[in-house]
């Protein structure tokens, strides 16, 4: 979750993030034996996932050179910048707000009556708290209390159709 991410790693990497016209997501420390892995998700400003591979390398090399300078990660490290993809990782409130109507995957800091993860339907965000449909019934999970979440992409038809038929739904 965006809230989540340290503040060291946020001081240094969003400004660089923003100076490149795109929005931090989400940073991710995977510890562990050597190489750790820094994995950083960015965005547009609009949330379409649509960030050229050439902005996320010059994201990157930005930022290597920052945490190699600031000395935040004691280990060796491998970076990794990304945009969120199909199963687009929901970490700020306006995402949560984008996916309502959408299937989600949930998982909380504690367990929320009884459970750590939930995966239904987004029927509704007011900001505090989420409401899923689970089995047919709506659940609510307090937005404090989500460690992780994110939107499920739901494959159709057109997704495996031929490329002349792919080209043709995207015009």
């Amino acid at each position: 979750m965006y809230r989540d991410i340290p503040d060291g790693y946020r001081r240094l990497i969003e400004p660089i993030v923003t100076d490149h016209g795109l929005e931090l997501v989400d940073v991710e420390l995977r510890q562990g034996r050597a190489p750790w892995t820094v994995r950083v998700v960015v965005d547009t400003p609009l949330a379409d996932g649509k960030v050229p591979i050439e902005r996320c390398a010059a994201v990157s090399r930005e930022i290597a050179v920052g945490l190699d300078a600031a000395d935040l990660v004691p280990s060796r490290y491998q970076l990794e910048v990304s945009s969120p993809g199909l199963d687009r990782t929901l970490s700020r409130e306006k995402y949560f707000h984008n996916a309502c109507g959408h299937e989600v995957k949930i998982e909380t800091h504690q367990p929320v009556e009884g459970r750590r993860r939930f995966k239904g339907k987004l029927l509704a965000f007011d900001g505090r708290v989420i409401e899923v449909e689970i089995d047919g019934e709506p659940r609510e999970v307090p937005f404090e209390a989500v460690a992780r979440a994110r939107m499920l992409y739901q494959f159709t038809r057109d997704d495996f159709a031929s490329g002349a038929k792919r080209a043709d739904r995207v015009s």
